[in-house]
């Protein structure tokens, strides 16, 4: 493998009067241990430099044969364009395996990419954050038989911080800039230092996975991590959010059924012209412009215009489009109103309100926190990923009729917790809840 001395190249940045997406925390941070930790090699070169892109049905079929041929595990990442673009479809995926070198593939160009997956039927993948792109890859038509997953593997083994280049840097001692992380993969073309970014990100993947894959052994923590791995890859698609508009940044400003019937007009106006114009719906207009307008309740488009949310140059060449989503949301009918307390759901109220509603299964929440984060501190697994809070709050609000170690192993495993999270937790959260005052 090459490696050179890091050249420092700023990402591009969006056009338009909306600033870029900020990156997500995790690459923020990883900036900072790149440039903070001068032991680290930083790579700047991909090892065969930076392939062409293949963009043709031939240059596909080629991939294919290679990457058939090839041996080990293949090295896996997809590029979005969160932030710019509605959806979280997928711009380009980048792949690497021994004997066949890596491969940039736009799925723009070439969308059906099922018999690479066909080629490589038992062949273990190895992603960053699985989770985050195999609902991308999947609509190209890639599916893995097997995955490695190391961002969940480094969780299990308790690094502080789990984004890839700080990942790569503990455990490989080499640096990757990720100054192009959220950039606008759509583009077309793709600028070349995007594409070497691109290709840095599968460079050592394989490496890591063999190093991550010994700590794991040696920790006692392999079929751990082979159990989350299989639960990443089998995960369903999650369902669609019931009210969706409700996730609006603010929403806790507004307080009465009428405001939040101008918002929900809003956020439908909205995603629906986002979507006709495959733009990230931020982009079109942003959350505090849907809270300042409920807040304010205009009446005509001057009134809209004169808020200050509403004076950038894009939002007012639609303003008569969101003073009409304003002017639906005043004439709601009553009985149409969105509930202020929001949709019914299954799932257990705030826990702040469980002392009051359920002293009971408060005491059991506080008692079952103190069981998790024990052995999360013990083991040096976040207590997250040791059991879904959500999963532990409904055992709390709503526990089986027995809550004796099979009782509870029974919920957790109807509730998705695998084997090895339900043999650390269920003996000590029966002892613990054995322990509880009886009502």
């Amino acid at each position: 493998m090459d490696l050179m001395r890091p050249e420092v190249t700023a990402g591009a940045p969006a056009e338009g009067p909306v600033p870029p997406p900020t990156p997500d925390p995790d690459a923020q941070v990883e900036v900072e241990v790149d440039a903070d930790l001068p032991q680290i090699t930083m790579l700047t070169e991909p090892a065969e430099g930076i392939p062409p892109v293949v963009e043709t049905p031939e240059a596909l079929a080629a991939v294919v044969a290679a990457f058939g041929a090839g041996t080990g595990p293949v090295a896996v990442d997809a590029e979005r364009a969160s932030g710019y673009r509605y959806g979280q479809r997928t711009y380009l995926v980048q792949l690497r395996r021994e004997g066949a070198g890596t491969a940039l593939i736009d799925p723009i160009a070439v969308p059906d990419l099922s018999a690479l997956s066909d080629a490589l039927v038992g062949v273990e993948w190895v992603l960053h954050a699985a989770s985050q792109d195999l609902p991308g890859l999947a609509e190209q038509g890639l599916r893995p038989s097997r995955v490695f997953d190391t961002e969940l593997g480094a969780r299990l083994l308790g690094l502080d911080r789990v984004g890839l280049a700080a990942v790569v840097a503990d455990a490989l001692g080499l640096g990757l800039a990720k100054e192009h992380s959220a950039v606008d993969w759509s583009t077309r073309p793709l600028p070349s230092e995007w594409l070497r970014y691109a290709a840095l990100d599968v460079e050592v993947l394989i490496e890591l996975r063999e190093v991550l894959a010994e700590r794991l052994a040696v920790a006692g923590k392999a079929e751990w991590a082979a159990q989350e791995f299989e639960a990443v890859r089998t995960a369903p698609l999650p369902p669609p959010r019931v009210e969706p508009w409700r996730r609006v940044s603010g929403l806790h400003a507004i307080r009465d059924a009428r405001r939040l019937a101008v918002v929900r007009e809003l956020w439908l106006t909205r995603d629906q012209n986002a979507r006709t114009r495959d733009i990230s719906p931020g982009r079109v207009l942003p959350d505090h412009a849907i809270v300042a307008a409920a807040q304010a309740l205009p009446r005509s488009v001057p009134e809209l215009t004169a808020l200050p949310a509403f004076a950038g140059k894009g939002t007012r060449r639609r303003a008569a489009l969101w003073q009409q989503a304003v002017d639906r949301g005043l004439a709601t009918p009553d009985a149409d109103l969105p509930s202020v307390r929001g949709p019914k759901s299954d799932a257990p109220p705030p826990p702040r309100a469980w002392a009051e509603k359920d002293p009971a299964a408060a005491a059991r929440l506080v008692a079952a926190r103190e069981v998790v984060t024990g052995l999360s501190a013990a083991h040096e697994v976040p207590a997250e990923n040791l059991l879904q809070p959500d999963l532990l709050r409904r055992l709390c609000w709503t526990p089986p009729r027995t809550l004796d170690v099979e009782g509870i192993s029974e919920f957790l495993r109807a509730g998705g917790a695998r084997p090895w999270q339900i043999g650390l937790v269920a003996q000590p959260l029966a002892d613990a809840f054995g322990a509880l005052p009886r009502a």
